[in-house]
């Protein structure tokens, strides 16, 4: 039971101008903490609010090529699949040339990647995307690049003037001075600060010594972070995911993230940015508890919108007993007061923030977390409607929606450990490879990407995905109750229904045990959410309206919500 103070209800009333409370159909609960948009209704909305997004990891989306990766070409084939689903915008994860499979470690910032096709073949791709009303960021690291970068090379060797463009010392700090990861409690110095033989000294790579980080106070490095987004803006991408955005100045063993001087170099960066192109779009992964991701905002200056882990955490926490608040590149500290249900309280710190409602990006996992799927661990069709639930809790929150490529579907992993599981081949349809590719390996099944060694675990995995039935694209395209047709239903009704944009108040009450409700309403217009987190069927007689029209109900039966079952009702 979640319990609302006076001082929240008098927020509440105040917010939604007055309005009568809504009525209470149980005890269960005290009405909750009713949000609106705090950004002015008269000003023009940029384009990235209100919009969805979609992850994509290129490696694994589509291979045209017949070489076991996905490409460019294939990304340009699958747009017209991406514009059924209703999706705005795409973002990339990186695609210029890297040593790595993962490409988080530049080698060159005017490349693409060679495994997936030419400059020409993506551009083609920005200008299809494009015709298809489509927008492209693409995942910029600015805080390192590859040790492997001519910049490095000659910073090792004393070359100026890229002799002091990375951040070198000549002495490995003392254990207990606090340097270590600046992500976690660990005081271990040689995590961050790598010794170089050419040099002889210490260079610091928060990251591992394979990507050292760039000394973001050198000027020369930073025109060309400018040099290098014009490039890519010129190319006719749309802006870009920025990431590691806390940790690109470092200022000592207490200053490794969120310092002053980071906010002011992203402000200075956005300046630039939206001189070559205003439109262009900055979102940062600031993986954090909201009031510090809110600094990144910069009272309006800096970034335009940062992402809210918080929200995934809550979100998988509602239907997985005991879900905890890992960051592999950050800190959630999990904090729950207790006094409104775990969604509202997130809502209500997004609005407590130094920065806007709309700053706030909202998503379940990413390329760098286990799949949701995965971590509701139970049996396939458990799976399913567990992964409904999450969507609906998803896009019932106000903000920019983020959806990681095959969470529409359910996509789940082989196992947990290495970030390759999180980043397999997406499930097309039950031909060989699932559609993914003509070749006889996938990349990862391709042991010479890899700087660790794993068993043959795909050819087992896909088998079993593919056994099991209902866990493609094409057999969930066919089926008008699947997880891929609620995703679809969801973001049709988030771009058709002006409650379910940033200003429509946000309402989250307990009406029984296990039966949650989150009410949308903007001037007269409604929506309403009811999912059943029971293992067993409910009655929501109670939650029922006469002036709400079923829209999604396709586990409901005789007003009986089925176990893990969703409906959603709507005004017309």
């Amino acid at each position: 039971m979640f319990k609302t103070s006076l001082t929240a209800l008098a927020i509440a009333l105040a917010l939604t101008a007055c309005k009568p409370a809504p009525q209470q159909t149980t005890v269960t609960t005290e009405p909750a903490v009713v949000a609106t948009a705090n950004a002015s209704a008269t000003q023009q909305a940029p384009w990235w609010d209100d919009a969805v997004f979609y992850q994509i990891w290129p490696r694994s989306f589509y291979d045209t090529s017949g070489d076991g990766h996905g490409d460019f070409n294939g990304m340009t084939a699958k747009l017209p699949y991406l514009q059924e689903l209703g999706i705005d915008a795409i973002w990339l994860t990186p695609m210029f040339e890297a040593p790595s499979y993962h490409g988080y470690d530049f080698t060159e910032f005017y490349q693409v990647e060679g495994d997936y096709g030419t400059m020409a073949e993506f551009e083609a791709f920005i200008q299809a995307a494009d015709a298809k009303g489509m927008k492209v960021i693409l995942d910029l690291v600015i805080n390192h690049i590859s040790r492997e970068h001519e910049w490095f090379r000659k910073s090792a060797e004393g070359v100026a003037p890229y002799k002091d463009y990375f951040v070198w010392r000549k002495d490995l700090p003392a254990k207990g001075e606090g340097w270590g990861h600046a992500w976690d409690t660990n005081d271990n110095p040689e995590a961050v600060w790598h010794f170089d033989e050419r040099r002889g000294e210490y260079y610091y790579a928060a990251f591992g010594a394979t990507q050292p980080d760039l000394n973001l106070e050198h000027p020369d490095v930073i025109a060309e972070m400018k040099k290098m987004a014009k490039f890519w803006l010129d190319k006719g991408v749309a802006g870009f995911r920025l990431d590691a955005v806390r940790f690109v100045m470092e200022s000592g063993p207490d200053g490794q993230a969120d310092v002053p001087e980071t906010i002011d170099y992203w402000r200075d960066f956005n300046t630039f940015v939206k001189s070559v192109n205003p439109e262009a779009y900055l979102v940062g992964e600031a993986w954090v508890d909201i009031p510090v991701a809110a600094k990144y905002w910069g009272n309006g200056e800096g970034l335009d919108q940062g992402f809210d882990f918080e929200v995934g955490y809550k979100i998988i926490g509602q239907l997985k007993q005991g879900a905890g608040n890992a960051a592999q590149f950050g800190t959630i500290s999990g904090t729950q007061s207790g006094e409104l249900h775990p969604l509202q309280e997130n809502l209500q710190r997004r609005l407590d923030s130094s920065a806007p409602l709309a700053f706030f990006s909202p998503f379940l996992t990413n390329h760098d977390q286990d799949r949701v799927a995965f971590q509701f661990a139970d049996d396939r069709a458990t799976v399913l409607q567990k992964s409904k639930l999450a969507a609906a809790m998803l896009f019932s929150s106000p903000g920019t929606k983020y959806v990681y490529y095959g969470e529409e579907i359910g996509l789940t992993q082989a196992q947990s450990g290495h970030d390759v599981y999180k980043r397999a081949p997406m499930l097309w349809d039950t031909a060989a490879q699932a559609g993914f590719t003509k070749a006889p390996l996938s990349w990862v099944e391709q042991k010479e990407l890899f700087t660790v060694q794993f068993d043959n675990w795909w050819p087992d995995f896909l088998q079993q995905q593919l056994a099991q039935g209902g866990n493609t694209v094409a057999e969930q395209q066919a089926q008008p109750d699947s997880l891929w047709r609620l995703y679809q239903f969801l973001i049709a009704q988030k771009k058709q229904r002006p409650e379910l944009k940033l200003a429509g108040s946000y309402q989250v009450t307990e009406p029984a045990a296990g039966l949650l409700q989150i009410d949308r309403e903007l001037n007269g217009s409604k929506t309403r959410f009811v999912l059943n987190l029971n293992n067993s069927s409910q009655p929501v007689t109670q939650v029922l309206s006469s002036e709400l029209n079923q829209t999604w109900s396709f586990d409901l039966n005789n007003n009986e919500l089925a176990a893990y079952g969703l409906v959603i009702l709507q005004t017309e």
